[in-house]
């Protein structure tokens, strides 16, 4: 599959789908005109220009009063590369590297960034060839752009810096000489426009977002077997009682939960009890509320994808250079701060219904294991949710309520929207590994309902989980258990999710 760059709008289902195996990038003819005209029109007005532009023909940041001769405006931008590459830390994930390429190369293709055609397509090169640059997760402030990451992914467009290819780590040098890439010469303001802009915290957004809805609908099928394992209630799922609050989320996920019970015996056969607790009766209110903060979430981040956000900014029709503020992360860090705390929610309520499922109540065993004593059976999993689930908490406090001035206080108020960024990644991972455990012990109560059955669809599902995770009838080993209840989640098709209206 070939996807061309352009101007036409890019969703993120869509980019989700260029993360697939075999997908290529061009450029359209459209974006290649945009390129090359802003190109020629900056190389145009630098003969006479009289006035400094800055980060063109001036220093960066506080620098920017240092007037930059013409024989010196190269290596200006090569030094910039160089000296902001100060990423530390763990390795940014290799698919969120694919997603900077990516996001970077169509935010330069409008025409607005006065770069080279060759340095838009050496982005493409890289991304089309599975040559990923070696980014580290730590050192933006999110404001001037996502300075120290996007300078480690753009060292390599240079020959400098590192890259993974077929599984090792090498010397972009080499890389590029294996392909017959001659290193990019920089020219003037390209080194600003690789290095100012969003590209790494929106990468980390897109990369939650994408994630964050499945994991909404996996909380949803799984917290259905759990209430059908709790023999829990149905009347809190009709439609009546959740229309009336006029919630969207709410109203989707009622009728997710009570059409994967479609069917089921256990859901239709009397209650001893008139309530069940709020981990059950109020998944529409949580549940729901997170599927509308990724609604609202998945609305801002599709706009700032679309979007050119480095700066100066560059008009070749009304004869424009202006240098302003678009490389803030404030728009996007607000909103994965909302998202972190939403996301960590699923975690939070799921760890809420495994406690209820160990319990001892409603005809289940202690730890759900027949002979508990001697087993202790599920009483540790439920404390590793309960871990990951303080963690996240504890991760949820918003990054973007700080500010740190820099450069000598020219950048005297930044978004800190690249930590709010890697945080939700760890909460989307916690959140994960939680519904996993949930799934676990879930799977392990509905046994003790027997003969009674779920609906077709829940036993269905479960059967298939059965194949990678056994029935615990004595205490075992259970991390590798709870391992593979991940890989179950993680590779569940998007066709098993859905449920018709």
């Amino acid at each position: 599959m070939i996807h061309h760059i352009s101007s036409e709008w890019l969703t993120i289902d869509k980019v989700g789908e260029l993360l697939q195996p075999g997908v290529k990038l061009k450029l359209s003819e459209d974006a290649r005109h945009r390129i090359i005209r802003c190109r020629e029109y900056l190389d145009n007005k630098m003969k006479s220009q009289k006035e400094p532009i800055y980060g063109i023909t001036t220093g960066f940041g506080s620098l920017c009063n240092i007037s930059i001769g013409a024989d010196q405006l190269k290596q200006l931008q090569k030094n910039l590369v160089m000296s902001h590459s100060c990423g530390v830390g763990e390795r940014v994930p290799r698919e969120i590297v694919r997603l900077m390429l990516l996001l970077k190369a169509q935010s330069l293709s409008y025409g607005n960034s006065g770069v080279q055609l060759i340095t838009v397509q050496r982005l493409l090169d890289f991304f089309n060839n599975d040559v990923t640059p070696v980014v580290y997760q730590q050192g933006s402030l999110g404001a001037s752009g996502d300075l120290a990451p996007l300078a480690n992914m753009s060292l390599p467009l240079l020959g400098l810096g590192e890259v993974e290819y077929k599984g090792e780590i090498r010397p972009s040098a080499e890389v590029l000489a294996e392909f017959g890439w001659e290193p990019v010469e920089l020219q003037s303001k390209e080194g600003l426009a690789l290095l100012n802009g969003t590209q790494f915290m929106s990468s980390y957004g897109v990369w939650a977002l994408l994630k964050s809805r499945r994991l909404s609908e996996l909380a949803d099928k799984i917290g259905a077997m759990s209430l059908d394992a709790f023999d829990g209630r149905i009347e809190p799922f009709c439609d009546p009682v959740n229309e009336v609050r006029n919630h969207a989320g709410q109203v989707a996920t009622a009728r997710a939960v009570r059409r994967w019970l479609e069917g089921s015996e256990i859901t239709v056969r009397p209650k001893a009890h008139v309530q069940d607790p709020y981990s059950f009766r109020c998944m529409p209110q949580v549940h729901g509320a997170a599927k509308d903060t990724i609604e609202y979430v998945w609305r801002i981040l599709e706009e700032e994808i679309n979007a050119p956000t480095d700066n100066p900014t560059i008009f070749p029709d009304e004869d424009l250079i202006v240098s302003a503020g678009n490389f803030h992360g404030e728009p996007i860090a607000l909103p994965m701060d909302f998202l972190a705390v939403a996301v960590s929610e699923l975690a939070n309520i799921s760890e809420r219904r495994i406690y209820c499922l160990i319990g001892g109540k409603r005809d289940l065993p202690s730890f759900l294991v027949a002979n508990p004593g001697v087993n202790s059976g599920f009483m540790i999993p439920q404390y590793a949710a309960a871990s990951i689930v303080n963690q996240s908490k504890g991760l949820c406090w918003p990054n973007s309520c700080d500010s740190i001035p820099s450069s000598q206080g020219q950048e005297d108020h930044v978004s800190m929207g690249s930590n709010s960024a890697t945080k939700l990644y760890r909460i989307v991972c916690n959140t994960e590994r939680v519904l996993a455990i949930e799934l676990f012990n879930s799977a392990q109560a509905l046994e003790f309902r027997r003969p009674l059955k779920s609906s077709p669809a829940i036993e269905e599902w479960h059967a298939r989980y059965r194949e990678s995770v056994p029935f615990i009838e004595n205490d075992t080993v259970m991390s590798p258990l709870i391992e593979a209840s991940i890989e179950f989640i993680r590779n569940t098709p998007d066709t098993d999710l859905n449920v018709a209206d």
